[in-house]
């Protein structure tokens, strides 16, 4: 099925410390703590202070003036110069743009997204594009662009404007971008803004991450503002407020999600605090002449469900912003788009025209619209002469959410076997991947995560190709667009390139995931026969999502079917296709291999996906299918990503496993490595192991493996639970309700880690569960047994990785 927003891997934050202020603003890296107040303004009070940042200064700028140069020699100008254009005037002064106000009563909008796999960036693109007729100027911008601002002027100014002069360097970069005077206003009647130089508006696009963390290109941003709110624990904010989950809470219920009882001070600002020093990074008014909304896309099935949204909701009030429409919050274990459509045309909309219009009459376009133009489109292609020199890959302009395109490679497969029975038609393989080549990139500690970037199948490439007249051998470049973006983003870009339209079509672009309904509105213009455009547009509408549902996702109908079958009138040049179709997404496998036994093999253990189709046909997974069909020798193209399994540092505590079906996987790993302990002489506390599947005799996996660590001592327990061996299903919660007495003596007196992998109602029936021994045997009521599990959580000894 198509990557969404949501995964159940988790992302673990690699904070940047730069040497001094002005080296971190030109370069882009960002602190995630900063000295104290008062220590910085010693420093900068000191003649040495003035003679260093003064020289780095102007060698930077050096640098910068050398690096902004164009490739035809006739150059860009110097930092300075970008800045003029940015809005800073010839004495550096960053100045506000002065709007056409009978075009854009509203003023300016700038929209921020944090995007995994492209849907925010997608809902925040859509905004944009119904801005001009609402009265407001758009821009789009991705949050890794605040947290890498090279706009030195931009900078320096919100380090030392009027009444937020001297914030520390973390405020002043994130108002670099939120607050930048070139895109503030006052309330459209000239200089009447109770901010003396006007306020900026945002709208905020959060995907929540795995188990409710910030997707990649947010993580930075994230970091900042934890410590510019005080909201230490992410996982503190209560869902109770800022409207319902459909943002329908009306435009007068303008809360923010309330922190919990629990304080948002972490215990070292308490100990700080305690110790007579405040806490140095909060500031809860260098936002203030802002006024925001957010839109969260999440997953119910989560329990961090739109973890941040609510949290960049919370935090913006918590630094001085106001709210100007109610939260709204995405389900898209249900209908993502129609949340959003609920929310954008009910609340949103009429909260920003009711604030900012206030009925003005909007002056319509000149721009006349031919009904036989393209789309605009952020790129264009250049196609490559096959006999010029080859052109360097550079991805210094591709989109963050996509850098593992660039970041990844290619390992042959040593090692591939069947796990279940010939009696079970189902399939789950074995598979082992050789990275002795890659050691120094591809690294790994036990039970990490394997990212896989899968291939579509050539047969399917062709026939899109046809379809579509591509030549699949040409070489080309995907270049920005100067004619339709601003060129606020640094990354622009959706993959790496030069490459071919084959490589192009075959690694980059989803050809069989099921379009969201955004995706087939933006493909009908391409649709010459009228019959084919108005069936795209009809499923694309909110009437009709049933439509829609029937006829593309339960058919698992692709871009690939679309355009091949079912609206064979489609003609579509290669940089609207990339435009439209969505990105390939590499899917996460938790390693089941220890890195200390296999340091140059990586195992990997997944289930195949394979449903039928309405047709007779069979719908294969593309990433389970993909590597299913390949052979001993053949490579797959993969990364490592960081996992939350880890073994505790205690080695005689004890470890609770649950892993039914392919959640053995980070299981296997823990055993293999403490099996290597005790081999060597390391006293590892108890293991013990729940593990479910249908029938013993058909896919009770690994089975050997796991009755040779029982028997040699490293598997203390193992508890099995085959659902259809008896009349009524047994899953391994049922059989974690009877040791509940052992349960809590292991965890409480003990200090046990507990692991889960697997499902995500596997993992909600198993957290429930011990809730209920918690309570139990803890005498404890059930709000205190969440807590308590969730302060394992915090402590890494209570870890979930699930997926949907």
């Amino acid at each position: 099925s198509r990557s969404r927003e949501f995964t159940h891997v988790h992302n673990t934050t690699q904070p940047k410390t730069p040497d001094d202020v002005v080296s971190q603003h030109l370069s882009g890296k960002v602190m995630s703590s900063s000295p104290s107040p008062s220590a910085v303004l010693d420093y900068l009070g000191s003649p040495a202070a003035v003679v260093g940042l003064g020289a780095t200064t102007l060698a930077l700028l050096g640098t910068t003036y050398y690096l902004t140069k164009s490739d035809d020699g006739r150059g860009d100008g110097s930092a300075r110069r970008r800045s003029v254009a940015n809005g800073s005037n010839a004495n550096g002064r960053v100045e506000r743009e002065e709007l056409d106000r009978a075009k854009y009563p509203g003023g300016h909008l700038t929209i921020y997204y944090g995007s995994q796999t492209g849907t925010a960036q997608m809902f925040a693109k859509q905004i944009a594009s119904e801005c001009e007729s609402r009265g407001f100027c758009p821009r789009v911008v991705d949050l890794q662009d605040v947290v890498e601002n090279d706009d030195a002027d931009a900078v320096e100014a919100a380090a030392a404007e009027g009444a937020f002069a001297k914030v520390d360097e973390d405020a002043a970069l994130i108002r670099a971008t939120l607050a930048h005077p070139h895109y503030r206003d006052g309330d459209g009647d000239g200089d009447n803004s109770d901010e003396p130089e006007g306020r900026s508006k945002a709208l905020f696009f959060m995907a929540t991450y795995g188990e409710g963390e910030p997707t990649d290109n947010a993580q930075q941003f994230v970091e900042m503002m934890k410590g510019k709110s005080g909201i230490s624990n992410i996982y503190k904010i209560d869902a109770s407020g800022g409207g319902d989950e459909n943002g329908e809470g009306g435009r007068g219920e303008q809360r923010a999600p309330s922190l919990s009882s629990v304080s948002s001070v972490s215990v070292e600002e308490e100990a700080d605090a305690a110790a007579g020093t405040a806490p140095s990074l909060r500031d809860d008014s260098f936002l203030r002449d802002l006024d925001y909304a957010v839109f969260g896309l999440g997953n119910r099935q989560y329990e961090h469900y739109n973890n941040m949204g609510r949290f960049v909701d919370a935090s913006l009030e918590k630094c001085g912003a106001s709210r100007v429409a109610a939260i709204g919050l995405g389900d898209d274990d249900d209908d993502l788009e129609g949340d959003f459509e609920t929310w954008k045309d009910g609340v949103f909309w009429p909260a920003m025209m009711e604030k900012y219009v206030k009925g003005k009459e909007v002056a319509k376009s000149e721009k006349e619209e031919d009904a036989a133009s393209l789309p605009p489109c952020p790129y264009r292609a250049e196609y490559l002469d096959p006999d010029g020199g080859d052109e360097t890959a550079d991805d210094s302009l591709v989109q963050t959410s996509s850098k593992h395109y660039s970041h990844s490679w290619d390992c042959p497969v040593v090692a591939k076997r069947e796990l279940r029975d010939p009696s079970d038609p189902g399939s789950t393989i074995h598979m082992e991947i050789d990275i002795s080549k890659h050691m120094g990139v591809l690294k790994y500690q036990t039970a990490d995560n394997l990212g896989i970037l899968p291939k579509n199948d050539p047969a399917t490439v062709e026939a899109v190709a046809r379809a579509l007249d591509y030549d699949l051998d040409r070489r080309f470049a995907l270049r920005p667009n100067a004619e339709t973006e601003k060129g606020d983003s640094k990354h622009t870009l959706p993959f790496p390139g030069p490459c071919t339209v084959r490589t192009c079509l075959e690694r980059y672009c989803d050809l069989i995931g099921p379009p969201r309904r955004s995706d087939l509105k933006q493909l009908a213009p391409y649709a010459r026969d009228e019959l084919d455009r108005r069936a795209l547009l009809r499923m694309s509408s909110k009437e009709g999502k049933a439509e829609y549902k029937e006829k593309i996702v339960e058919a698992h109908v692709g871009f690939a079917d679309i355009v091949t079958r079912l609206c064979p009138s489609i003609a579509c040049p290669l940089e609207h296709f990339v435009m439209v179709c969505p990105r390939l997404q590499p899917r996460y496998y938790t390693i089941s291999s220890s890195s200390t036994v296999h340091p140059t093999t990586i195992h990997i253990t997944l289930a195949v996906l394979e449903t039928p189709k309405k047709d007779g046909k069979a719908f294969r997974g593309l990433c389970s299918g993909h590597l299913a069909g390949l052979d001993v020798g053949d490579p797959v193209r993969a990364f490592v990503r960081d996992s939350t399994f880890r073994l505790p540092k205690q080695v005689e505590r004890p470890v609770i496993m649950f892993g039914p079906g392919t959640g053995i996987a980070p299981m296997r790993a823990v055993l293999q490595e403490r099996s290597h302990g005790r081999r060597n002489g390391v006293d590892h506390g108890p293991s013990v192991l729940y593990f479910g599947c249908k029938r013993r005799s058909m896919d009770y996996i690994y089975r050997d493996e796991l009755e040779a660590f029982a028997e040699e001592g490293t598997l203390t327990e193992l508890h099995l639970a085959f659902s259809r061996e008896q009349e009524r299903k047994v899953y391994v919660q049922h059989l974690l309700a009877r040791r509940g007495r052992e349960t809590w003596r292991m965890v409480h007196d003990e200090r046990a880690s507990i692991f889960v992998c697997g499902a995500v109602k596997m993992g909600a029936d198993v957290d429930r569960a011990l809730q209920d021994i918690i309570a139990e045997h803890g005498d404890m009521t059930r709000g205190e047994a969440k807590a308590y599990l969730d302060k394992m959580a915090v402590a890494g000894r209570f870890v979930q990785e699930l997926w949907s």
